[in-house]
């Protein structure tokens, strides 16, 4: 893999990407000393670093970000609750902080506009960030079944997110 700053065209699409994911300005997610990672053999963009850290990467199939705790940490300050939240039981969020992935049957609250497949933030009950994933069900049936995955979980901030 090929480290590299991104040129100024590559920062623009990259924000805009954001802006239609996430809803959030693409220079709050995106801020100009990332670096991007590209593959040898495609040339293109697989990750974004931030202070040598993964921040973002890029999906091959469809061009959009899969999180990582450290840009999910910039997203929950940036978006107002519920949005793109699933609140977990408190005494389910230890687990999910470790890396667990979310059961339906742990989850109080999720945001209705979630869709499966959807890049989003587990919160315990107190909106404290605890891990970052992808939905597996809409939002509104994750409050609705009491049986099965929600969300599996990419990263819990207990195991690589500090």
């Amino acid at each position: 893999m090929i480290r590299r700053k991104l040129s100024a065209e590559e920062l623009r699409e990259l924000r805009a990407i954001a802006e239609y994911q996430f809803g959030v300005s693409g220079e709050v997610l995106i801020p100009g000393d990332v670096v991007a990672v590209v593959s040898p053999s495609t040339n293109r963009i697989r990750v974004l670093e931030r202070d040598g850290r993964k921040y973002l990467s890029i999906r091959a199939g469809d061009y959009r970000f899969n999180l990582h705790i450290s840009s999910a940490k910039i997203l929950h300050a940036h978006l107002s609750p519920p949005y793109l939240r699933v609140y977990v039981k408190n005494e389910y969020s230890p687990f999910v902080m470790r890396g667990g992935n979310v059961f339906a049957k742990h989850v109080l609250l999720a945001d209705p506009r979630i869709r499966p497949g959807d890049e989003v933030l587990v919160v315990d009950e107190n909106d404290a960030l605890i891990a970052t994933g992808r939905a597996i069900l809409a939002g509104h049936e994750i409050v609705y079944y009491k049986r099965g995955e929600a969300v599996r979980v990419r990263e819990g901030v207990l195991k690589g997110g500090q």
